[in-house]
């Protein structure tokens, strides 16, 4: 019951994109003369050398994520909301992620109740399905997974958690938002050896830790929403990352299932499948 009343509260905390970093095209363009990502392929893996900067640990991640042409990760994640008593209330989702550059993105979502919602995207239209209630809410956008993610943000005013992970300019605009970087500490987070860092946007606080070794995906992310009352906290955890996973264009087509019900996107989308495309969604800053 709590958790029915007070998702508007939720969807209010989100501030735009780590996410929120999905979109503008005015933030300035990452200066790079070789990516970390690229080098590593160059040479062999014996041979790529462990940054010990904050800033070059994360843009070697950022790197190496948008250069990986496919990816399958899972992602659980636990997020605040507050109650009209104010007390504070922590609830969880899980997502499986699959994206498959240029085109293709599906995320299917599971909340703690175990209502289910998916989402997909294959270069030509992108669809929010609610199997529960069996409608779904579908919207035409060709150009691929950059272009379809900053318009599901800014044209249709929807949220997609973190959802600049999945863009292939993930490094400018993570280098672009950053206002403060530290090394925190080297640690162990799931049995392996990471780096954690902290950084700080305009509106978000942001915590990554980073494994070390040649595949630097992200293990765990917290956001810190410092300009909202209470100061609420999103976190994901990774696991099972694959970056050669064999996928079929069909994963990504939506296909209406019997007796299934198209409804508008921005007008009823967010009432029927919130959890789908709504969650606290930045490292920081406006779409």
């Amino acid at each position: 019951m709590i958790k029915t009343l007070q998702k508007g509260t939720r969807n209010a905390l989100c501030v735009a994109i780590l996410a929120a970093l999905a979109g503008c095209a005015e933030h300035q363009t990452v200066t790079q003369s070789d990516t970390l990502a690229s080098a590593a392929a160059a040479v062999p893996q014996a041979a790529v050398q462990e940054p010990t900067d904050a800033k070059d640990l994360l843009l070697r991640m950022a790197n190496y994520l948008a250069k990986a042409q496919k990816f399958t990760v899972a992602m659980t994640d636990n997020y605040d909301t507050f109650q009209a008593s104010g007390q504070k209330i922590e609830f969880g989702e899980k997502r499986n992620i699959t994206v498959s550059r240029p085109n293709g993105l599906r995320v299917e979502l599971e909340e703690s109740n175990g209502e289910k919602h998916v989402f997909l995207y294959d270069g030509k239209d992108m669809t929010v399905f609610s199997p529960s209630q069996n409608v779904y809410a579908q919207a035409a956008k060709a150009g691929g997974i950059d272009e379809a993610v900053v318009y599901l943000l800014k044209d249709l005013h929807m949220r997609l958690p973190l959802a600049a992970l999945l863009l292939s300019r993930f490094p400018t605009e993570i280098e672009s938002r950053t206002q403060a970087l530290d090394y925190v500490e080297k640690t162990t987070i799931h049995g392996v050896p990471a780096h954690h860092l902290a950084g700080r946007t305009e509106t978000v606080d942001y915590q990554v830790w980073i494994p070390e070794g040649t595949q630097p995906l992200p293990l765990r992310i917290v956001l810190t929403y410092k300009n909202a009352d209470g100061q609420p906290q999103f976190s994901a955890q990774f696991s099972d990352w694959n970056l050669s996973p064999t996928v079929s264009d069909s994963k990504f087509v939506f296909v209406p299932p019997a007796g299934s019900r198209k409804i508008a996107f921005a007008a009823q989308v967010t009432s029927i499948a919130p959890a789908a495309i709504a969650a606290p969604t930045a490292i920081g800053g406006k779409p």
